[in-house]
């Protein structure tokens, strides 16, 4: 069985797409295992870092998009149910063993979504706030059972929100990484992640487990980013900060532009080696995770 890793921060701008996008393609390419990115966010940054937005006007409108199977997932369709097979965009970017489940700018809509849950607890005969609850922990469980014993990492780019979705995620994960830069504001938003997640292992809900956190974009050392990364070493202990830290790198932007991940675009350049090293000692602190 894969192991489904969820790559966020309750802060936007700190890489998490980034992160995610040559993280999959390191570990596919470079460790030969079978790797599947999901786009949870509706911006679709890691879709578009994968793929020409041309593709993706195809897929959408080919329904080959998350919000297809959370649609079936929460209500019942007149038209025949596509299944996640079916959605995956296989070897993306022509490297074998990287696949996509790309995301939706119209991912969700809440308001329906409430609608939808009232209309199922009154159908069941069970509050709504137990409907929400089930819905909440199984929506991306579901989703991705059918193939999780397809592949060796399900790699989940979290938009910077919490809502239904991202808690169904997180419900669904076996581990973590937080992309971080070192300041104030990004130390906020692990704050905020970290309450949420220990809430939910309070409530018996979940056992995910914290790999680590990788500095992003990282330029000139400065006194605050010196206090920020030992506050963040003494509150989640130095095994769990990465070595490796991703340095501001102008060919990371262009390979967006390029809708490639830098690895491919440039694999000479600082931040795709940095992204490299980094796939490695992912790899050997999971390992040590499994273990503890």
């Amino acid at each position: 069985m894969g192991y489904i890793v969820s790559v966020v921060n309750m802060k936007g701008g700190v890489g998490k797409t980034t992160v995610t996008v040559n993280l999959g393609t390191c570990i596919a390419r470079d460790f030969k295992k079978r790797v599947l990115i999901v786009d949870l966010d509706t911006q679709i940054n890691a879709t578009l870092s994968l793929m020409a937005p041309l593709y993706f006007a195809t897929l959408k409108k080919e329904r080959r998009t998350l919000r297809t199977l959370i649609n079936q997932t929460i209500q019942t369709e007149e038209h025949p149910p596509i299944t996640i097979q079916q959605v995956i965009y296989p070897d993306i970017c022509q490297v074998k063993g990287l696949d996509i489940l790309a995301g939706d700018v119209e991912l969700c809509d809440d308001f329906l979504l409430s609608a939808l849950i009232h209309n199922k607890s009154q159908f069941h005969q069970q509050t709504f706030e137990k409907t929400w609850s089930n819905v909440e922990f199984n929506l991306i469980r579901s989703i991705l059972k059918p193939i999780i014993k397809q592949y060796d990492f399900i790699l989940l780019d979290f938009p910077p929100a919490d809502n239904l979705i991202t808690r169904s995620a997180l419900l669904a994960s076996h581990f973590y990484i937080v992309p971080a830069k070192a300041e104030p504001l990004s130390v906020v938003g692990i704050g905020l992640l970290h309450s949420r997640i220990k809430h939910l292992q309070q409530e018996n809900r979940s056992k995910i487990k914290l790999v680590g956190i990788i500095y992003t974009a990282r330029g000139p050392v400065t006194t605050m980013e010196q206090k920020v990364k030992k506050r963040l070493g003494q509150e989640f202990g130095e095994d769990k900060i990465f070595q490796v830290e991703i340095p501001l790198n102008v060919a990371v932007a262009q390979a967006v532009d390029d809708f490639q991940p830098v690895v491919i675009n440039n694999p000479k350049a600082s931040g795709a080696i940095a992204y490299k090293r980094f796939a490695r000692e992912f790899l050997q602190k999971l390992s040590k995770t499994l273990k503890s």
